[in-house]
């Protein structure tokens, strides 16, 4: 009896949720068109990094080499991009990851990842605020700052910012408003704000590669020296490395390549969408595509005409695109530097606010979360509550914390996500058409229909009889997949560069255990429903993604880790103690139930 009570609430953990394929009918909006996600994503993903990120990694990690990279992060974002566009496609509904997740992995994975989503959207939207804040206040002379200090200061490190940011919680709950009045009128505010960001990125590209000299990609130990005497201040210069295109060797490009990555994360709002675009199945793919390449363009011509401009180890990390044309003699320039980054943060914050309240009430609409923040405004047609309750959080935090230090947590809950999403994405390609249409009652074609004396063996691992997948094929393909996740994270855990024999041993055995299971999951059979879009190269490229996303979780201190279990103790609170007993798909267990013993007792009652 323990072991039945056991077995069945694994089973409420790993229960899937059942969706009707194609567009279900919805309590929102369906107002958005192709170009608002496109300005969505691109208002998202393309904020004030592209002002500040390409000095950061030019000067002390890449050189001019940071456009290669900017490519390298971009293809790094595509493999996850091209993921959620499949699922875009496939499950065109609110939710993104987490619902992603719950349609292929299970209730829980599904739970740890919504909430996760959540605490990412809450700190990008409050440190985003926090920088509008500064950006704007730095342009004014610092008055702000300087009169709160001096009135309100708050006197605890570590913990609390130094001043409550006023200006950045007024902000927070004026874009709180403007979501609450509909997903048409925040696309269309995005839609302004991008576009001049994109002029404004524009102007800088052509500026660069009209006042640039290319001789800033060759430079030399005779020019740094140069540098060195007639600068007052030797310690504002980076340093030089070996000069050259690539300054810092291969070594430096992985490392830049690494911090880039973080500057296309964003795209995935995109998803959130499912139930409010016009025709998601083609939109969302479309989407997600689009704007991961003009985002690329974006970055790859602004670190071109930055380091084009300017030598790499001269740049100021804080304001590098200002001290640029201040270095080629346009200081005028900088006003319109400004108008961008305000623009940009405007939208970057309009994009973590977007998806926070869609991911909310989607999980509080399949009972994850508390019912009442699934409730939608009757004359807006959106997650009012959820937007509300989401926006007084964001705007709290802005308000008193000092988000440094928070700022990596939001990262772990974005390459998690990603790393579900290609998941979920290489499981469902190789799941038979019963699995795949999920809670639809259907009669399968007869090529379609396995035999329940199918049995796996080792040689069916490798050459399947079916040409279709079966049952099996999708059971063999769930299990590798979730094999290859432990076995990446354990890869990028053993210390290499030690040069430790056993070390080396054991990463042989994982690449070559991880190389067995990836040929398993090739020679199985996929499916062939036909979608919108599909990610091409199954099995490589959501492999390749999975193994980016651990890579860089794994990059992470042990205090942001420690942070994410405090996080996701609380999560598992709410989970166990109201969600998984409130879940929708517990509630339909409960009735097939309840009709089963009915069914039962009417076939004895008429027996009798």
């Amino acid at each position: 009896m323990p072991w039945q009570a056991f077995r069945r609430f694994g089973q409420k953990l790993l229960r899937r949720r059942t969706l009707e394929s194609g567009m279900a009918e919805t309590r929102l909006a369906r107002c958005l068109t192709t170009l608002d996600l496109v300005a969505l994503g691109v208002g998202s993903t393309l904020g004030a990094g592209v002002y500040v990120l390409a000095g950061e990694v030019a000067k002390d990690k890449a050189g001019p080499s940071i456009v290669i990279c900017f490519l390298v992060a971009a293809v790094s974002s595509v493999l996850a991009g091209l993921c959620y566009a499949e699922f875009g496609a496939r499950v065109p509904r609110s939710g993104s990851a987490y619902l992603y997740s719950y349609v292929t992995v299970g209730e829980l994975w599904a739970f740890t990842t919504g909430w996760n989503l959540i605490l990412s959207y809450v700190i990008g939207t409050a440190s985003v605020a926090r920088a509008w804040s500064s950006a704007f206040d730095n342009l004014i002379g610092n008055h702000i700052s300087t009169a709160l200090q001096r009135s309100v200061a708050l006197h605890v490190p570590q913990v609390l910012a130094e001043y409550p940011d006023f200006f950045a919680l007024g902000l927070v709950f004026l874009l709180t408003g403007l979501l609450a009045l509909g997903a048409s009128e925040s696309a269309l505010v995005t839609k302004v704000f991008t576009a001049v960001n994109l002029l404004v990125l524009g102007f800088v590209i052509i500026s660069g590669f009209i006042k640039g000299d290319l001789n800033n990609w060759k430079l030399t130990e005779e020019d740094y020296q140069l540098a060195m005497a007639e600068t007052n201040d030797t310690y504002s210069l980076g340093p030089l490395g070996s000069g050259g295109f690539v300054p810092f060797g291969f070594e430096g490009i992985l490392r830049g390549a690494a911090t880039c990555f973080y500057a296309f994360v964003g795209f995935d709002c995109i998803a959130t969408t499912g139930e409010e675009a016009q025709n998601p199945q083609r939109s969302i793919p479309m989407g997600i595509v689009i704007s991961l390449s003009v985002c690329f363009f974006a970055y790859f011509g602004v670190s071109s005409a930055l380091t084009l401009m300017m030598p790499y180890y001269q740049l100021q990390p804080e304001s590098p695109l200002p001290e640029a044309f201040l270095y080629t003699g346009w200081a005028s320039a900088r006003y319109v530097v400004a108008v961008g980054s305000l623009c940009a943060l405007s939208t970057s914050l309009l994009g973590s606010m977007f998806p926070m309240p869609r991911v909310i009430y989607a999980m509080a609409e399949d009972g994850l979360l508390f019912r009442v923040l699934a409730r939608i405004h009757t004359g807006t047609h959106t997650p009012v509550v959820a937007t509300v309750v989401s926006g007084i959080i964001a705007a709290f935090m802005a308000f008193l914390f000092k988000l440094t230090d928070l700022v990596d947590l939001m990262s772990i809950g974005t390459l998690l996500a990603y790393s579900l999403v290609s998941i979920c994405v290489l499981i469902l390609r190789y799941q038979p058409e019963q699995e795949i249409k999920i809670g639809e009652e259907m009669e399968l074609q007869e090529e379609t229909i396995t035999t329940e004396s199918e049995k796996l063996t080792l040689r069916g691992l490798f050459f399947p009889l079916n040409s279709i997948p079966t049952p099996v094929s999708g059971q063999v393909v769930y299990v590798c997949s979730s094999l290859l996740a432990c076995w990446s994270q354990e890869l990028w855990g053993v210390p290499l560069l030690s040069g430790d024999p056993v070390w080396i041993t054991v990463v042989v055995l994982l690449l070559l255990l991880i190389i067995v299971i990836i040929v398993v999951i090739w020679r199985q059979p996929q499916s062939s429903i036909p979608l919108h879009f599909k990610v091409p190269a199954l099995p490589v490229l959501p492999l390749v993604s999975i193994f980016v996303n651990i890579y860089l979780m794994m990059q992470m201190t042990a205090g942001t880790w420690a942070r994410f279990g405090v996080w996701m103790l609380i999560g598992f609170a709410i989970y166990f103690g109201y969600g998984i007993w409130h879940s929708l798909e517990e509630v339909k267990s409960n009735q097939r139930s309840r009709k089963s013993r009915a069914k039962t007792g009417s076939i004895y009652v008429h027996r009798v």
